[in-house]
């Protein structure tokens, strides 16, 4: 795969961004917390279209101090990322929404947007001590998307081993038939699903690979689809 120019290299400067800012939010509203685990790592894959979607994810949970009520600490947290040049929502708008609980009234929630396209969201546990920290950077194409090519024929009528016939199912192709050997097929709404015929094996179910069948290993079954065997 060819890499796109500078595409990785601006997904690892806003997921650098997006850790440093994560760290000073939880430092300051959950202050004692160990961000050892909050460890930036590769880029998933999370949008399979071509070319494929890459993001940095990162979670933390940490727990608010004793004496801060939970419908504090979202305000606290809107009014930090504002100072920092985030998007979060007006003050009049959490009036509003009680600061915006959830539908449980068991969270309070704040999403808060950059824009060079990271999010950052607070879920605040309005029972319990629980802060969660969640980040995500945008979805970027790391490298050009490539057109599939189907893979050669590991058999052909020519190259038969003595005693095999060519699979009837993949005709020699040896790689699944269906997918083309990619163990998956291109679907929607996430780009990609797995091969139904060879449960993303890759291989040809019926030869695992070979291309060919012992002629002495046929079923009567599957003498069927060679009618110049004749009956069994």
């Amino acid at each position: 795969m060819a890499d796109i120019p500078g595409a990785r290299a601006e997904l690892d400067r806003l997921g650098r961004d997006l850790r440093a800012q994560l760290a000073s939010l939880v430092q300051t509203l959950t202050p004692g917390a160990d961000l050892d685990s909050l460890v930036l790592r590769e880029p998933a894959v999370v949008d399979w279209h071509e070319p494929l979607g890459y993001r940095y994810s990162l979670s933390f949970r940490g727990h608010r101090p004793a004496g801060i009520a939970a419908a504090g600490i979202v305000p606290r947290a809107a009014r930090l990322l504002a100072r920092a040049g985030w998007d979060v929502p007006e003050p009049e708008e959490y009036a509003e929404l009680e600061w915006a609980t959830d539908d449980t009234g068991d969270r309070y929630l704040l999403t808060a947007r950059h824009p060079d396209g990271n999010l950052i969201e607070v879920r605040v546990d309005a029972y319990g001590s629980a802060v969660l920290f969640i980040g995500r950077t945008p979805v970027t194409a790391l490298y050009e998307a490539q057109a599939f090519r189907w893979p050669e024929p590991v058999r052909t009528a020519a190259a038969l081993t003595p005693g095999h016939l060519l699979c009837y199912e993949c005709d020699g192709l040896g790689a699944c038939d269906c997918c083309g050997g990619r163990g998956w097929l291109p679907s929607e709404p996430h780009g990609r699903s797995r091969c139904p015929q060879c449960a993303a094996r890759r291989v040809c179910p019926v030869c695992g690979g070979a291309g060919e069948l012992a002629l002495s290993q046929l079923s009567a079954y599957q003498r069927t689809y060679y009618p110049e065997l004749g009956r069994p």
